[in-house]
């Protein structure tokens, strides 16, 4: 019953003109974003921070969830009809998407997405709903020290669920724990590693770290992109599946459903992972496994499905503990920070109606991307013709705008600028920056954590694995780098990386 009150809330809330214009708005946006080759929620979402700074709370946010799982929605149309990902979650989907669609079936395909897309959303915003508050109550029994060893939880599962070297993964981490204690410290009012630099002195500003490193970096490599794009627009036609279709799609929906909201919860997690492990998980239990490759439809379903699905739950551990279990709730995490709202199980009784009208928005949202996504295919496969040299230097410049209007200092510009480099530098080195993200946004609440423990336990260091709960995490986290250590599982994660 407190559940259905709470959801009348959320649904007062995400259903006033206001905000339901800004979730039409990020819905649009994120369906732009996933259909452009390159651009994915992670960029566009660091490009955006800055117009968000003058919004509403509530608005800002709901925006912002709607580019991301609209991204999931949108990802998939160039996937099906271009064999271009436009996003990393969707680069599974090209393998039997585009082959559907070389046999004239490409509308069934961008069906099958759809379907898969929207039941999976609305499932697993249930769970978003069904256990947010039980495991808000659950976090109010987190000490200091339980927090931390969540947080080394959560950067260890970072680097275990990133694909390529390990050795790369963990530096990334160190690297960006080491950024974030770039500033003034807390107990002393020292600066820290500011070279007498008085802008520094506050941090490193997270929209010009977050923008340079994923959305320059991004914009610059997709530049050596070549232009030629083969298309299928001209043979979308019988966008419903047959009942055949319908027989085959069904349980890999189920499933990957299943798989993707189980992943999106995991520290280090997300639409990625769960897309690439539902497309293995159905080439091995699926009775046309013969199939995979030149067309199956269970390879477009279960992975959309998937992605989508971890698109939603990844919200619960940033909306009921406070961490963010992956790049993009990171950012979730910069723009609540930007509106002075500190994440975590506070949010829900402090700010009932920001907390229940975003997860209400995630069902509109989804209700909006499926009765949009099919009648606008036309429209964004042909921005796909547009040249990107075009696009590009127009994307640079509303970036610099957005960057320079947070805090009115051109420093910031050149801050995204040099780190936009960097982020390039990251790319052609083959090191993935989302842990470095993590790092980041994680390093400064995991030293206040440490801190307070040491002070509460008067600087007796074993207080993280007296404590049950700490130790148990602790655990946990050295299991996962004992696993990742293997042999085989190292391998296999260096196959994954050049199979993206």
């Amino acid at each position: 019953m407190e559940l259905l009150t709470n959801l009348g809330l959320g649904f007062s809330t995400a259903l006033t003109f206001q905000n339901l214009a800004y979730a039409f708005a990020g819905c649009i946006l994120g369906t732009l974003i996933g259909v452009l080759p390159g651009l994915g929620p992670l960029a566009t979402i660091a490009m955006l921070l800055p117009v968000t700074y003058t919004l509403p709370p509530v608005a800002a946010l709901i925006m912002l969830a709607g580019i991301y799982y609209g991204a999931q929605y949108g990802g998939s149309t160039t996937a099906i009809l271009v064999n271009l990902p436009g996003e990393s979650s969707s680069v599974v989907t090209t393998i039997d998407g585009y082959q559907m669609a070389r046999r004239g079936r490409a509308g069934v395909a961008l069906a099958t997405a759809g379907i898969g897309s929207f039941f999976a959303g609305c499932v697993a915003t249930l769970i978003l709903a069904a256990f947010a508050a039980p495991l808000s109550e659950l976090a109010f029994k987190f000490g200091p020290a339980e927090y931390f060893s969540l947080m080394v939880l959560g950067l260890i599962g970072a680097v275990v669920l990133a694909s390529g070297s390990l050795v790369k993964a963990i530096s990334m981490i160190v690297l960006g724990l080491l950024l974030g204690l770039v500033g003034t410290d807390v107990n002393s009012g020292a600066a820290r590693f500011s070279f007498d630099v008085p802008e520094l002195t506050d941090g490193l500003n997270f929209v010009s770290v977050a923008m340079g490193v994923f959305g320059f970096a991004e914009i610059i490599a997709n530049l050596e992109q070549k232009e030629h794009r083969e298309t299928f627009t001209d043979h979308v036609t019988n966008l419903f599946p047959t009942k055949e279709d319908f027989k085959r799609m069904i349980p890999a929906i189920l499933r990957g459903t299943a798989l993707g909201s189980a992943l999106g919860i995991l520290p280090g997690g997300g639409a990625a992972l769960a897309s690439f492990a539902a497309y293995s998980l159905e080439k091995k239990t699926s009775k046309y496994a013969h199939e995979f490759g030149k067309g199956a439809i269970e390879g477009v379903a279960g992975p959309e499905s998937a992605n989508n699905a971890a698109a939603q739950t990844s919200f619960i551990p940033l909306l009921t503990l406070g961490i963010p279990p992956n790049a993009v709730m990171a950012l979730m995490v910069g723009a609540m920070t930007i509106h002075n709202i500190q994440p975590g199980p506070q949010v829900m009784t402090s700010n009932p109606a920001l907390f229940w009208g975003l997860i209400a928005s995630m069902w509109i949202g989804n209700f909006i991307l499926i009765i949009l996504n099919l009648p606008m295919i036309g429209i964004w496969v042909k921005l796909l013709k547009v040249p990107y040299r075009f696009l590009y230097p127009a994307i640079l410049t509303f970036c610099c705008i957005g960057v320079y209007s947070v805090q009115n200092t051109t420093f910031d510009v050149f801050q995204t600028a040099a780190f936009g480099v960097i982020g390039y530098l990251f790319i052609k080195l083959k090191c993935e920056p989302a842990p470095l993200l993590l790092g980041f946004v994680l390093g400064p609440m995991m030293e206040e954590n440490f801190r307070r423990s040491l002070l509460l336990s008067r600087g007796d260091f074993t207080v993280f694995v007296t404590r049950p709960l700490s130790m148990g995490l602790l655990i946990a986290a050295a299991i996962l780098v004992a696993i990742v250590a293997m042999p085989s599982i190292k391998s296999k994660r260096e196959e994954a990386f050049q199979e993206e």
